[in-house]
């Protein structure tokens, strides 16, 4: 396809994987930021919770002036403070929602019009169905304090049984989910991480013709889960290409067209987030990790 992306997307790009200095809310938040604002490149970022005032208020500069269209991440503070809103202890639940309601309220900050939020853990099978359908309580709270700020709520779907162990989950639950929560909030929908998919044991066009009617917004990545042992076994969004991983340049391309297919991707009128979610393995730089995703994603697209 000889026709830029500009013209179907916006390409993004998960922050605080690409620099997991910041992942736990500290470290050179808005420093970092920056250097993904000064790459033309990216339209979009992914950012995500920050405890420094001062941090956030020179992000939000940064993020005016650069014309990057922002998304937030509260997965990552979500999975750090063991935040379960589908927790059978009402408690737990009432306090994960409000946590999220904070994010929600830096996310507005910083100019963001989308939040993604993870489920919590899987209780097993014998509490799936009220775990369920707390969850689905919990996104409709959260969906009603995020269009009161001109927002809406994205579920990512998560791995069950090798690192995360969410209850959300195999796509077929997470598009339950989101038929129950649109009712209410059409506005809410799902988010389908390419590295994700082998960790559900799902095949890619399987689980986004699932998902397509509730698909607004997919991650590409990466994943190991061949050897136990690997440094980057598990949920870590390694780079494309090394040994053992299970996505590359083929694995990009094919997800692409069936984003095309499906019609998520096609669109002129609507440009969705398309955002790569890699991280550094200790030792491997930042900037060289993120030039390599850039090349996959070049290579990718000029096979279509």
């Amino acid at each position: 396809m000889q026709e830029s992306w500009n013209r179907y997307l916006r390409l993004g790009i998960v922050h605080c994987m690409a620099f997991p200095e910041v992942m736990k809310g500290e470290g050179p938040y808005a420093d970092t930021i920056r250097k993904i604002a000064e790459d033309e490149f990216f339209t979009a970022i992914e950012v995500s919770w920050a405890h420094d005032p001062a941090e956030r208020l020179a992000a939000a500069a940064v993020l005016r002036e650069s014309h990057l269209a922002v998304g937030f991440a509260a997965q990552p503070a979500l999975l750090a403070t063991k935040g379960d809103l589908n927790a059978l202890d009402e408690s737990a639940r009432e306090r994960a929602v409000t946590f999220v309601e904070g994010c929600i309220d830096q996310a507005a900050a910083l100019g963001a019009k989308r939040v993604a939020v993870v489920s919590g853990p899987y209780p097993g099978a014998a509490d799936e169905a009220k775990a369920t359908t707390r969850f689905v309580a919990s996104l409709m709270e959260l969906s009603a304090y995020a269009r009161q700020r001109g927002m809406a709520i994205t579920l990512e779907t998560f791995d069950r049984t090798i690192e995360k162990k969410c209850l959300a989950g195999p796509t077929p639950l997470c598009v339950e989910i989101s038929e129950a929560v649109r009712r209410e909030y059409p506005e809410f929908g799902l988010m389908l991480d390419l590295s994700h998919l082998p960790l559900l044991g799902e095949r890619t066009r399987d689980a986004l013709v699932a998902a397509r009617a509730h698909l607004v917004h997919a991650h590409i990545g990466n994943c190991v889960m061949g050897d136990p042992k690997h440094v980057a076994y598990g949920d870590q969004h390694p780079r494309f290409g090394i040994a053992g991983g299970e996505n590359d340049t083929p694995e990009v391309l094919e997800y692409l067209r069936v984003l095309f297919e499906i019609g998520f991707l096609g669109s002129t009128a609507h440009l969705p987030f398309l955002s790569f979610e890699v991280k550094p393995l200790p030792g491997e730089d930042t900037a060289a990790v993120i030039a390599g995703t850039k090349r996959v994603f070049a290579d990718a697209w000029a096979q279509l």
